[in-house]
């Protein structure tokens, strides 16, 4: 399969809500628990292997990662949230990181929320959703994962 996407890079890494760059591109952010596949999911739609990095460790995305699509566009991958074994402060600081680049007026095109389509959504789940609602943001649910549900569980997945 031919790359949809012909130049891609990694345009800036931040840490701190003061470092949010100049806002250039329309850009379109991932977000959704830790380890619930953001960045190989980054990865497929952008056509590449190892342009946002993959773990399996909870946790591993640290920063907001702002990728510059052809000059056209902006993919964010934003830091898990949820389970992650970090110390709680920097978890709020992820937090306050997160909520600050979601309510800024940033050219936010889409939000991709994304979950695991092998748990129900939980309470943080739900949440979330919400709270993108109440900030008017158009988004997404995309349920990753499903290559890990046998079968005889596609049915049960369905339901929740």
């Amino acid at each position: 399969m031919k790359a949809p996407f012909k130049e891609i890079s990694l345009q800036k890494s931040i840490f701190t809500p003061e470092e949010l760059p100049v806002p250039s591109l329309p850009e379109v952010a991932f977000l959704g628990r830790s380890n619930v596949g953001k960045s190989s999911l980054i990865n497929a739609f952008l056509g590449r292997k190892k342009i946002a990095r993959v773990s399996s460790t909870p946790g591993f995305t640290k920063a907001l990662n702002f990728f510059r699509v052809d000059h056209r566009f902006l993919v964010v991958d934003l830091p898990g949230y949820g389970f992650a074994k970090v110390p709680p402060k920097l978890r709020r600081k992820w937090r306050h990181l997160i909520e600050t680049y979601l309510s800024s007026p940033r050219p936010i095109k889409l939000l991709v929320l994304i979950f695991d389509i092998r748990r129900a959504p939980d309470e943080l789940a739900l949440a979330l959703i919400e709270y993108v609602r109440a900030l008017s943001r158009r988004f997404i649910v995309v349920l990753n994962k499903i290559d890990r549900l046998k079968k005889t569980e596609w049915g049960k997945a369905k339901r929740r």
